[in-house]
């Protein structure tokens, strides 16, 4: 079994761990029913993505 030869180090240890952190989802407001959207992520409720159309909407 490999055994560690030194004792990593707060630093090192936190460095390594930086990548571990939660991503915060972007939201911003839609400029036709201003309620918060998703970016890059179709409305299921209107349908609408960049203004346009592209599904069906909801009832």
């Amino acid at each position: 079994m490999a055994v560690p030869k030194k004792k990593t180090s707060k630093s090192k240890r936190n460095m390594r761990r930086s990548h571990h952190a939660l991503d915060s989802v972007n939201w911003v407001e839609d400029a036709t029913s201003g309620e918060p959207v998703r970016r890059h992520h179709v409305d299921l409720k209107s349908g609408m993505y960049r203004g346009r159309q592209v599904v069906e909407a909801r009832d």
